[in-house]
């Protein structure tokens, strides 16, 4: 008959008191994975949750600055339905989003294939493409602001030197040229994302489906849309999706060009919504104007989750 070990004789033990132990809730990976996960959630519901909530609230009042608001149901909403430089400024926010992620996905898509190509400095040239897309939002702001000024625009001074016009060009008070040039801006600065985050695609992709399609006899439009869309798809929506949302929500850059004119023709939610919100003083009517932009950021996020859902 075998003899007993110790650690036959330990298991047969039984364990001491039913109470609390730090040492085995640890050993709990549902407890330590929420221990670790508590200051991250901290911190979103602090910064992220709290002002979300409080936006939400303040537009149901009528809250003013330096005073408390009333609850007043949906009426800031109507409000905002019923004015015409709100409706003016919906169509705005849609036509800058609508273009200007069109052009960035096209010249960014064409841009991360040449730099997908191999050439000598193509690590200095990657990392230059990605400056528009470092430098601070309201550093590229206030130089396009300068580029497009009607008095002392690069552009007006180089196409009246070459004898191309010959008067100057009022690019910000014109409202058509106004909305072409915060769009140019947006996408100067948005292409190095999409071009980059393409690239990284292009790079995952295997050779030899390219070589396996040279022997077939296929050409470079038919290895392109063959091949190359197809697996750069998910990636495709994913960087759309962000871009989307980061255009439609943009604030900074066209606030310092235009600051929504002229006549409120470049005004987006976010402008006005700081606009009425923190010059104004009607904190109720700014949050409510701001929380348009909600339905637009969660059918994006959606779209973009069933597409991959039905990828995978």
């Amino acid at each position: 008959m075998a003899q007993p070990t110790l650690a036959t004789a330990e298991r047969e033990i039984p364990r001491q008191g039913g109470g609390f132990s730090l040492a085995r809730a640890l050993e709990n990976p549902q407890i330590l994975g929420m221990i670790f996960a508590a200051p991250a959630i901290v911190l979103l519901g602090v910064f992220l949750a709290y002002p979300f909530v409080l936006g939400l609230w303040l537009s149901f009042t009528d809250t003013l600055i330096g005073g408390r608001g009333a609850f007043v149901g949906f009426r800031n909403y109507l409000s905002a339905l019923a004015d015409s430089v709100f409706r003016l400024t919906t169509f705005n926010t849609i036509l800058y989003t609508v273009v200007a992620v069109w052009f960035k996905l096209v010249l960014g898509l064409a841009l991360a294939l040449i730099l997908n190509w191999d050439f000598h400095w193509k690590g200095l040239i990657r990392a230059i493409v990605l400056l528009p897309w470092i430098v601070p939002t309201a550093f590229s702001a206030i130089v396009f602001w300068w580029m497009f000024d009607s008095t002392f625009s690069g552009i007006t001074w180089f196409l009246m030197k070459w004898g191309l016009i010959t008067h100057r060009i009022d690019y910000l008070g014109d409202p058509n040229l106004a909305r072409t040039s915060i769009i140019i801006a947006n996408v100067w600065r948005g292409v190095p994302f999409f071009a980059i985050g393409f690239l990284a695609g292009l790079q995952t992709i295997s050779p030899s489906l390219y070589e396996a399609a040279d022997v077939d006899g296929a050409r470079a439009r038919d290895k392109f849309r063959h091949i190359t869309l197809p697996l750069l798809g998910p990636l495709l929506a994913i960087i759309t999706t962000f871009s989307t949302i980061w255009t439609f929500a943009d604030f900074q850059l066209v606030w310092i060009i235009t600051r929504g004119g002229p006549a409120n023709t470049t005004h987006l939610y976010g402008t006005l919504a700081f606009q009425r919100a923190i010059q104004g003083g009607a904190f109720g009517e700014g949050a409510a104007i701001s929380n348009f932009i909600l339905p637009v950021l969660v059918v994006s996020v959606l779209i973009c989750y069933l597409y991959l859902r039905r990828e995978t």
